[in-house]
């Protein structure tokens, strides 16, 4: 079974969903595999961003998003919205913005040329979980990529919000579960912890 490639998938509302798919990079890129990292929903202001492309020739990484997140209304408690007002568009079920809609079939087409190709080891879709939970990219559209990969692709998909349908296809799925966290004394987003 060493030329099986399998369906991996990191979600829940706690820390370290990316930070577990950087960590299988690495291991992967050490044992010699060529490895795709898409980051959907993501621009590059992340402080891997500064070092990841220079890690490997192995390593392709790429993202597809904006310096601006996008949420759905009534996708978390108002005091929560509050929080992201400044930093997302908030757009009503059903009408997300054209943008991210073309930003993200965008990225399915690159992450079908990546998983169908043969070229790489492992294929990470970063956030891909949180652009179906918004519907930016339907379930029937990540099915099909998962069923179209070449047989020898591992391929992880990360972010919380993953639907019961990926859950029921994947051979591993990791529950990251947030017990504690400090944002919660105020704490933002710190430089090479969560951003």
């Amino acid at each position: 079974m060493e030329n099986k490639g399998y369906v991996q998938v990191y979600t829940g509302n706690g820390k370290g969903k990316t930070t577990a798919a950087i960590g299988l990079t690495m291991r992967a890129l050490g044992a010699g595999k060529k490895v795709y990292f898409l980051q959907f929903m993501k621009a590059k202001v992340y402080s891997e961003h500064k070092i990841l492309p220079d890690i490997s020739p192995n390593l392709t990484l790429e993202t597809v998003g904006k310096p601006f997140f996008v949420m759905k209304e009534g996708s978390m408690p108002e005091e929560e919205l509050i929080k992201w007002k400044d930093k997302a568009v908030i757009f009503p079920p059903g009408n997300p913005p054209q943008e991210y809609l073309d930003l993200i079939q965008k990225g399915i087409e690159k992450a079908r040329a990546a998983l169908t190709s043969g070229e790489y080891d492992l294929v990470v879709l970063d956030e891909i979980n949180v652009a179906l939970h918004f519907d930016l990219v339907c379930w029937e559209t990540v099915k099909k990529l998962l069923d179209e990969r070449k047989s020898s692709v591992e391929v992880v998909l990360t972010g919380r919000g993953a639907p019961q349908q990926l859950i029921d296809k994947a051979d591993l799925v990791t529950e990251m579960r947030e017990i504690k966290h400090y944002y919660t004394q105020g704490v933002n987003a710190r430089t090479g912890m969560e951003n």
